[in-house]
């Protein structure tokens, strides 16, 4: 394809960078302090780096008749990111219950972190779940949020569920920027297979 037909995709995505930045005050992507977890607006940094997580998880523009477009790995690219969600979860409550081993090196994290990356591997033999990185993203934003955004987290409860509603707080906020960010690479998706299935077409 001549750089002068390709150019028209990276223009209709930078088009879609364009359309996510605008829209992104007015989604309530945020859920936590009534305005949004962290404010109002969506997170969008997420939905971008979902949006890449569409593409390196192979996806095929087209299913397997070759008569429409294929969202599986974008639904399995989700999978993990709540998989990944609920694993940080897991790690910060197994870290409490390992607590009796921190001290000067945090053993009962190290230990926690051990127990639950095991459980994630083994997931590579489950059929619905087994996009592993989607865990391992899934999980580091969630690390990031908890601890770069869990201060900025308004009306919470006081005593136990404290932790368990600012884990589900944050983790609405995490899934419903990745969400969109799958829907954009969907889009995405759907273009360039029909516009290069068109241009070789012309050709």
């Amino acid at each position: 394809m001549p750089f002068s037909k390709f150019i028209w995709i990276p223009v209709f995505i930078g088009f879609q960078a364009f359309i996510m930045m605008l829209i992104t005050p007015f989604i309530p992507g945020n859920f936590v302090n009534g305005s949004g977890p962290l404010g109002l607006g969506l997170l969008n940094w997420i939905s971008f780096q979902a949006w890449a997580m569409y593409f390196f998880a192979g996806f095929s523009p087209w299913n397997d008749k070759g008569n429409g477009p294929c969202p599986w790995m974008g639904f399995k690219t989700l999978l993990g990111y709540l998989g990944g969600v609920i694993c940080s979860i897991c790690i910060f409550e197994l870290n409490k219950v390992f607590g009796a081993l921190n001290g000067t090196t945090p053993w009962g994290l190290y230990l926690a972190v051990f127990v639950v990356v095991v459980g994630v591997i083994s997931c590579e033999r489950v059929k619905y779940f087994n996009f592993v990185p989607a865990w391992f993203i899934g999980a580091g934003v969630f690390f990031g949020l908890m601890t770069h955004a869990a201060s900025s987290v308004t009306n919470l409860p006081e005593g136990l569920a404290h932790d368990y509603c600012l884990y589900g707080r944050l983790a609405v906020a995490e899934l419903v920027a990745c969400g969109v960010g799958l829907v954009f690479g969907w889009v995405t998706i759907i273009f360039r297979g029909k516009y290069e299935a068109k241009v070789a077409a012309s050709n």
